[in-house]
């Protein structure tokens, strides 16, 4: 005979689903190069100075500053040098920049930055639009760009995109993610992050994908997740991919981003959202909500524009009708 469970009761045979979530969880903040690369409107320097301070103010502990591009790639990060150089570095804060080459390496290093990022797309045409490079070129590139980091003390991270989908070429091998991210891992990057840049993933390709890492001899420790929310699969997808053990989500403020060179992709999942799911499933990520929310409100006003975050909306919405500031 079956039971009849009490009220607020989690059902047995669903219970398991939850049990191996983690107690906390990094949020790597992208917003302000990810994010603020594709934005119609270019932040003054100074505005961007007070967005990365704040993000640490509200507990992000790792955070991507900006980008050490040649400022015709993208005109939005051209105060690449003044950003890096300005920000107050907080104790116990992660600062990190991408860098596409050995001339972006030498100039985050003139900079002071103590961590980079490097990035190629599992696509071999992604790459050609993105950084004019075959993959096999752009892994050559980046074996010495990682090698010459790690030799002047630098912790490097890396990005693999379009992993569940290319905007030129459609599905992605799950054999060119692995390839891409062993060969990362193999040079030194001490994380590669998993980017459905077009927004296309869903859970069970999240499941399906990370399996094949972990197949491959990748660990847990060594993979972040990186969702865009074109398509409102963002969330679940993490749920997925924190069952499966990950523990870096990377995120945005306000739902900031898209990629210039992946016609169709929208923002980053906001870090806003992922927060809130994260707390309300007792996932601790040391971040203060509140502060995340004020400092997005103010985001949107410089940007001038309503940012995508579904949290935000909701709490500002929330807030006129109690007739309260925000």
């Amino acid at each position: 005979m079956n039971e009849r469970a009490e009220p607020g009761a989690v059902a047995p045979s669903a219970r398991h689903l939850f049990d191996a979530l983690p107690e906390r969880v990094s949020i790597y903040e992208v917003g302000p190069r990810d994010g603020l690369q594709n934005e119609a409107v270019v932040l003054p320097t100074d505005r961007k100075v007070e967005l990365i301070e704040g993000l640490v103010q509200a507990g992000i502990r790792r955070v991507e500053i900006t980008s050490f591009v040649n400022p015709r790639w993208i005109p939005a990060l051209a105060d690449h040098m003044e950003v890096a150089t300005r920000i107050r570095r907080e104790p116990g804060v992660r600062y990190s920049a991408l860098v596409p080459n050995m001339r972006g390496l030498d100039g985050a290093s003139r900079a002071g930055m103590e961590e980079i990022a490097v990035f190629l797309a599992a696509s071999q045409t992604h790459n050609r639009k993105n950084i004019n490079k075959s993959t096999e070129e752009a892994l050559a590139t980046y074996r010495r760009v990682v090698t010459e980091a790690r030799a002047r003390g630098m912790a490097v991270r890396g990005y693999v995109s379009c992993v569940y989908g290319c905007p030129y070429e459609g599905p992605v091998p799950v054999e060119s993610v692995v390839d891409v991210a062993r060969a990362l891992v193999d040079m030194g990057v001490y994380e590669v992050s998993l980017g459905d840049t077009i927004g296309v993933g869903t859970p069970r390709q999240v499941q399906f994908v990370l399996a094949r890492l972990l197949e491959a001899g990748l660990a847990l420790d060594q993979l972040a997740v990186h969702f865009h929310d074109t398509r409102g699969t963002a969330l679940a997808n993490i749920v997925v991919a924190l069952q499966f053990g990950i523990r870096t989500i990377d995120s945005a403020i306000g739902g900031l981003g898209g990629c210039p060179y992946a016609p169709g992709a929208s923002g980053n999942v906001a870090t806003e959202d992922v927060v809130f799911m994260l707390q309300g499933m007792g996932v601790d990520t040391g971040v203060d909500l509140d502060a995340l929310a004020a400092l997005s409100v103010r985001l949107s006003g410089l940007l001038g524009r309503e940012l995508p975050s579904k949290y935000l909306k909701a709490h500002v919405g929330h807030c006129s009708r109690l007739g309260v500031p925000v």
